[in-house]
């Protein structure tokens, strides 16, 4: 699953476009699976005790692009952050954020003195590649076993329907993840204050939808 988002609309615009083209190509059956998947997730919404407005951010070890090791509060120092967890390099709605993040956020953040990360599960070569889809140029971190995304409570994974229609379509999520399991985030934003409290929080369980730009500039101006 891949994505070429070119366009300078919304998440949502060029989801919509890419949506089309992915039905079409992978035909009615798995696309069944997919909306199943994330009418199963809406339902459920967002889970208990996930990250929210007022939380202090947690520190947790992660690993660069480059392997090297780290830790999140290293990482965005003293500064105010927006931090975005996503699923892997394998996801084309994970794709399409991040570029539009790097083209229309990354500069406005830079300006202000803001730091912009982005977390998965994945391996180093996995942020790696993120990092090449996306001609990134912010911090692309491995959370391995998902041990921030755990303490956020915002973990989840593929159904066994999904990951047989991914199978299908040649992957296998844990293929990607550094602990080799299907264990994923719920795609989310957090804007965070140089105290490292959690000023805004937005938590998507449909992974189709992100937060848009905008929003995450309205919450940032308001620190």
């Amino acid at each position: 699953m891949t994505s070429e988002a070119t366009t300078t609309d919304s998440i949502a615009s060029q989801v919509a476009v890419f949506n089309e083209g992915f039905t079409a190509q992978i035909g009615p059956q798995l696309s069944g699976v997919f909306a199943d998947e994330q009418a199963r997730l809406n339902a459920a919404g967002t889970p208990a005790g996930a990250v929210a407005r007022g939380d202090t951010l947690p520190d947790a070890p992660l690993v660069t692009a480059d392997g090297t090791s780290t830790t999140l509060h290293e990482v965005i120092g003293d500064r105010p952050a927006v931090v975005v967890f996503y699923r892997g390099a394998w996801c084309p709605y994970c794709n399409i954020t991040l570029k539009t993040y790097q083209r229309e956020l990354l500069p406005q953040l830079t300006d202000r003195g803001i730091a912009l990360v982005a977390v998965s599960p994945q391996t180093p070569e996995g942020s790696a590649q993120a990092v090449e889809n996306g001609d990134l140029g912010f911090a692309v971190l491995s959370d391995p076993g998902n041990a921030l995304v755990r303490q956020l409570g915002i973990l989840t994974e593929p159904t066994a329907d999904a990951r047989a229609a991914h199978s299908q379509l040649g992957f296998d999520v844990a293929d990607s993840n550094a602990d080799s399991t299907g264990d994923i985030p719920f795609p989310t934003v957090l804007v965070v204050d140089a105290g490292r409290t959690v000023q805004f929080a937005d938590v998507h369980v449909d992974y189709t939808t992100r937060t848009e730009v905008p929003r995450i500039l309205q919450a940032v101006a308001a620190l």
